[in-house]
């Protein structure tokens, strides 16, 4: 069955195989309020026309006194039937070999008996939010964030996704300049519910305003403090406070945040009274943190704590099954809506491209394809004409003197080229795309080589 086939029923479908007629009670009224519970007792039992979105299985079913049922076989046929069902398996005999077989069979959990209820629940928790992301994938969600794509690395992130629901200790995501990470993070929030949702660029934080931003101000605290002011801390209570560019936080700033993750407790600038504020933080960095570390330039110990759960976003290039629904996509949600579609060809000419600026640079390419392309149907001439035009600066003249250190004329020439960058575009995402370097590299060029731009 297509997964489309279930938008419209809300509510998944859960299989409990079971021979305790007790405990299959007591797992269906757990289940009950985000699952319709289906009962086996036996295997012969499992209906055949029903969509199941997972599956708890015992693994040493008692089909009659005299008679006994290999959980792994049956693991195995119920998988064949629907390969996208998310299976666990339940044994009260914890032996590696078992549960090494069970994975082997297309088992995705493991849950020692005797069962017990919160973990239960937690796991159906993470089914229940990893086939909402799915169907919201395939569907025009009203959401703020959707993962598209059906490849393997992105069918893998949205189970890591889900895996986190309700954890509440940091999560750190990190991947190349324009792969999600923002995505990411807010589905991370959207699947906790309705809870708060601050996002901060660290990149274009103020070092001096530091803790006035992150931690909030009373008035008269230093000049042009005119009023109280809630800092992004108290204002993701209860929430998530996502951290983008975190790489581009100073040393100092780091410290700070250090302390606030080991205590909780924030203190407005201005203020003797600390307050305690109960926050996940969610941070993202475009350079690995393990190799700014090696570099000193950020701390060990904070890294330590930001990772303490961890995401790592593949790059388009190693994903490019997910290219045709990306860039449909972002057809269907132009506006001004406009009457275009790809051909084959154009979608197979997209997928042959490395895309270093990664999904921000495909949304930019097919922004300039429903503009420029002459036909409703967008053929690969006009793909590769945005390709080889848009993707690097034209070539800049270079002059060199010997009065002046090869630092300086370092120095020089990159103003020159980034100045000519920001006058072809004001968009400085393009401009990261086009100079391939991440925007908080941008903000640090065009702040020290004192570079305006409006």
């Amino acid at each position: 069955m297509n997964i489309k086939d279930q938008l419209n029923n809300p509510r998944l479908n859960l299989l409990i195989v079971e021979d305790d007629p007790s405990l299959a009670s007591t797992l269906k009224l757990l289940a009950a309020d985000n699952f319709r519970v289906f009962i086996a007792q036996k295997p012969s039992l499992i209906p055949d026309h029903i969509f199941f979105h997972a599956a708890l299985v015992d693994m040493h079913l008692e089909v009659s006194p005299t008679e006994t049922s290999d959980g792994i076989i049956v693991i195995q046929k119920i998988i064949k039937k629907n390969p996208q069902l998310e299976i666990v398996a339940m044994s009260g005999n914890i032996d590696r070999q078992l549960m090494e077989k069970a994975v082997q069979a297309g088992a995705q959990r493991f849950l020692a008996k005797p069962l017990s209820a919160d973990e239960v629940k937690a796991v159906l928790e993470k089914i229940e939010a990893y086939w909402n992301m799915r169907l919201t994938s395939a569907q025009n969600s009203k959401l703020n964030a959707k993962l598209i794509g059906s490849s393997s690395s992105t069918d893998n992130l949205r189970k890591k996704i889900a895996e986190l629901k309700s954890e509440k200790s940091p999560i750190l995501i990190e991947g190349e300049t324009g792969v999600g990470k923002d995505v990411v993070s807010r589905l991370l929030n959207q699947q906790e519910g309705n809870t708060p949702y601050i996002s901060v660029n660290c990149s274009a934080l103020s070092e001096n305003l530091f803790e006035s931003e992150f931690f909030g101000h009373i008035k008269g605290s230093f000049t042009g403090a005119d009023s109280n002011k809630i800092g992004f801390a108290e204002a993701a209570h209860g929430g998530d406070l996502f951290l983008d560019e975190i790489e581009a936080l100073p040393l100092s700033q780091q410290a700070k945040l250090l302390r606030f993750l080991e205590s909780g407790e924030i203190r407005k600038v201005g203020s003797k009274d600390s307050q305690h504020v109960e926050v996940r933080i969610i941070a993202a960095s475009n350079i690995p943190l393990k190799q700014l570390i090696l570099e000193k330039k950020f701390r060990e110990d904070l890294y330590f704590r930001l990772s303490a759960h961890r995401i790592e976003i593949p790059p388009l290039r190693d994903r490019k099954d997910d290219i045709p629904d990306i860039a449909n996509s972002f057809l269907e949600s132009s506006k001004p809506k406009r009457n275009k579609s790809f051909d084959n060809q154009a979608l197979q000419e997209l997928k042959k491209y490395n895309w270093p600026g990664n999904i921000r640079e495909l949304k930019r390419v097919c922004e300039q394809l429903i503009l420029t392309s002459q036909l409703p149907m967008i053929r690969d001439i006009d793909v590769q004409k945005i390709l080889n035009i848009g993707s690097a600066l034209p070539e800049i003249s270079i002059q060199s003197s010997l009065n002046q250190s090869l630092d300086e004329q370092l120095r020089k020439q990159e103003q020159k080229i980034i100045e000519f960058c920001l006058s072809q575009t004001k968009d400085l995402d393009k401009c990261c795309d086009i100079l391939k370097i991440s925007k908080s590299s941008l903000y640090k060029k065009i702040k020290d080589l004192g570079i305006t731009y409006e």
